[in-house]
C-alpha cells in the first residue's frame, strides 16, 4: 500500500505525440494533472483519453513561472507530493516506490538524477542532480524562464536523495527557443543581482550571435558577489573566450581560458576549449599539454554545464595531430586508435589513422 498521495503536474501546449509515451511513465502516480496553455492540435483529447485532469488557460503575456503556479494550483492540497515535468520527460519505472522509500513526513523536496540528453549511442549524456520533486505546500515558481521552485514555508527545508530514480528528456528538435532571449532579458531586468539568471542571458546571446552583448553580460555576471559557483564561472569565462574568437580575436580568447583553467581546473572543458584554440593557431606543444591535462580528469561531474565533446573523441583526435606534427607518430598513432575507435563511422578519422600508420611503417 502507498504511503502517500503523489500528483504529477505539467504545462504543455500542442505536444499530442508526447501524450501516451508520457503518461505511460507518469501513471504510478495517483493523479495527472495538466495545464493546456493553448494547444491547437490534439493534445486536450489525448490526455483526457489517458485519464489526466486538464484545465485549458490563457496567459498573455506568457511568463513560464506563471504557468507553472497556475498548474500547481490546480493540484489538490490532500496530495503529499508533487512532481513537475514536462511532457518531453519520461520517468523509468519504479519510480513511485523509489520515491516513496526515501520520503519521509518531515521532508519537502527530493533531489534524484536527470538526463538532459542522450548520446548517439543511446549512453547517457549530460545527466545532473535535479529537483522538481515537492511537498505540496510552502513552494512557488519564480522567473519569467529558467524558473525555479522558491520555498517560502517557516519551517526548515529538507531534502531527500534519490539517485535511482530518473527523468530523462527527449526534446523536441523542432520546438522553438524564439521567446527565451526577451524572456531572459526580462528575467535579468527583474533579477539583476541573480548570478544564475545574468549567465543564462549571457549565454543567450551567444547562441544568437550576439558576441559583443554576450562579452558584456557575462563579465557582468563574473563581477556579482553571488556568482561563486566555480563551473558556472569558469563557463562564462568559456563562452567569453568562444566569442573573443569568433571576432577573431584569438589573443584575447586566449586569455579568457587560461582564467577558465585557474577557475575550475577540476573540469575538461577549459583544457578542450584551448586545445581546440591551439589547433587553430598550430601550437602542437599546447594542443598536446591540453591532452594530458584533460585526461588526468577520469570522472565527469554531476552538472548541466558539462560537453560532451569533452568527453568523447575530440581530444584524443587533437591530441593525435598535435603528435604527428610535434613527430610522436607512435603518440600519434595510439590517439588516433583511440579517437576512431570512438567514432567508427568518422571517414576523417580513419583517414588520420591511415596516413599515421604509412609514417610509422616508412
Amino acid at each position: 500500500m502507498n504511503k502517500y498521495k503523489v500528483c504529477v503536474y505539467s504545462i504543455c501546449k500542442n505536444e499530442e505525440q508526447f501524450v501516451d509515451r508520457w503518461i505511460d511513465s507518469m501513471n504510478e502516480a495517483d493523479m495527472i494533472a495538466v495545464c493546456d496553455t493553448g494547444s491547437s492540435d490534439g493534445t486536450v483529447k489525448k490526455l483526457k483519453s489517458r485519464g489526466a485532469v486538464v484545465n485549458s488557460i490563457n496567459l498573455d503575456p506568457w511568463r513560464f513561472d506563471v504557468a507553472r503556479n497556475i498548474s500547481l494550483a490546480f493540484v489538490p492540497f490532500d496530495m503529499d507530493i508533487c512532481v513537475c515535468t514536462d511532457l518531453d520527460e519520461v520517468l523509468e519505472a519504479g519510480w513511485r516506490e523509489r520515491l516513496e522509500n526515501v520520503w519521509t513526513p518531515e521532508t519537502t523536496r527530493l533531489r534524484y538524477m536527470y538526463t538532459w540528453k542522450f548520446n548517439e549511442d543511446g549512453s547517457r549524456g549530460a545527466t545532473y542532480w535535479y529537483e522538481k520533486i515537492h511537498g505540496r505546500r510552502g513552494y512557488r515558481w519564480v522567473h519569467p524562464i529558467h524558473e525555479i521552485l522558491q520555498y517560502y514555508d517557516e519551517k526548515p527545508e529538507i531534502y531527500a536523495y534519490a539517485p535511482a530514480i530518473h527523468l530523462n528528456h527527449f526534446p523536441d528538435p523542432a520546438k522553438s527557443r524564439s521567446q527565451y532571449l526577451s524572456l531572459l532579458e526580462l528575467s535579468r531586468n527583474e533579477n539583476p543581482n541573480d548570478s544564475s539568471t545574468v549567465f543564462w542571458l549571457g549565454r543567450e546571446y551567444m547562441f544568437y550571435g550576439q558576441y559583443d552583448k554576450c562579452i558584456k553580460t557575462l563579465k557582468e555576471h563574473l563581477s556579482l558577489s553571488s556568482a561563486v559557483w566555480d563551473q558556472e564561472r569558469c563557463a562564462s569565462m568559456r563562452y567569453i573566450a568562444r566569442s573573443y574568437n569568433t571576432k577573431g580575436d584569438l589573443a584575447e580568447a586566449k586569455k579568457w581560458l587560461y582564467k577558465a583553467i585557474a577557475e575550475c581546473p577540476t573540469v575538461r572543458e577549459p583544457y578542450v576549449d584551448m586545445a581546440r584554440l591551439g589547433y587553430e593557431l598550430k601550437d602542437w606543444p599546447l594542443v598536446y599539454l591540453m591532452l594530458e591535462e584533460t585526461l588526468k580528469i577520469k570522472d565527469k561531474p554531476f552538472s548541466y554545464l558539462i560537453e560532451e565533446s569533452s568527453w568523447d573523441n575530440t581530444i584524443y583526435d587533437l591530441g593525435s595531430i598535435a603528435c604527428y606534427w610535434i613527430g610522436m607518430f607512435e603518440k600519434a598513432y595510439e590517439l588516433a586508435r583511440i579517437a576512431s575507435g570512438m567514432n567508427p563511422h568518422d571517414e576523417r578519422l580513419e583517414h588520420n589513422l591511415k596516413i599515421i600508420k604509412e609514417r610509422i611503417t616508412k
